[in-house]
């Protein structure tokens, strides 16, 4: 993708975000990705630039972090052909699985995984990682632990947008060997 499409989507998705004050508690702005998902041509814009960028990766799964992480990983998988791995909140998934706690900035949470959600050669995998924003890292970290707890790596963390104020990508640099967003919030 040319830096001029990059711009471009960049421009689109940080004019359509919007800022909700005290969400999900008092002091946090809340950045609100739903008026992309209310605008098909935005909505398709930004799956075609997250497919360009990671198309050369050699990718075997697409992972992502519920809920907002399906929103957007489910269909980019379907586009780049590839399964779809849910990494979902406790209880929701029915077979074997691994669970992870951790903390976030404002309380903390836990996360599963299927046992056999890469398959049989785990080993093999080549994991994006997709969430819609990339805060603290936190529970994306978590995410990329789960992964490699079920024998699999992550080759790339991708978002819709980054707050590089938060620093989240330093949390992430010892999970995932590429960090890459669509926009970001300085």
């Amino acid at each position: 993708m040319s830096n001029s499409n990059l711009n471009s989507i960049e421009n689109t998705i940080l004019s359509s975000l919007r800022d909700v004050p005290d969400f999900p508690k008092k002091g946090i702005i809340f950045k609100d990705i739903t008026p992309i998902l209310s605008n098909p041509i935005i909505f398709d814009q930004t799956l075609t630039a997250l497919a360009e960028l990671l198309k050369p990766l050699n990718l075997t799964h697409i992972a992502g972090i519920e809920a907002r992480g399906f929103i957007f990983g489910a269909p980019l998988a379907r586009e780049l052909k590839l399964p779809f791995v849910p990494i979902r909140k406790p209880g929701k998934l029915p077979w074997k699985k691994q669970s992870i706690s951790y903390t976030l900035e404002y309380g903390s949470a836990t996360i599963e995984i299927h046992e056999d959600a890469l398959g049989d050669n785990p080993e093999n995998s080549r994991v994006a990682m997709i969430d819609d924003l990339l805060a603290t890292g936190g529970t994306t970290k978590a995410a990329c632990q789960l992964i490699k707890a079920i024998g699999g790596k992550v080759v790339v963390a991708a978002f819709i947008v980054e707050l590089g104020f938060l620093n989240g990508k330093n949390v992430l640099i010892d999970e995932v060997s590429e960090i890459k967003s669509l926009a970001s919030v300085k």
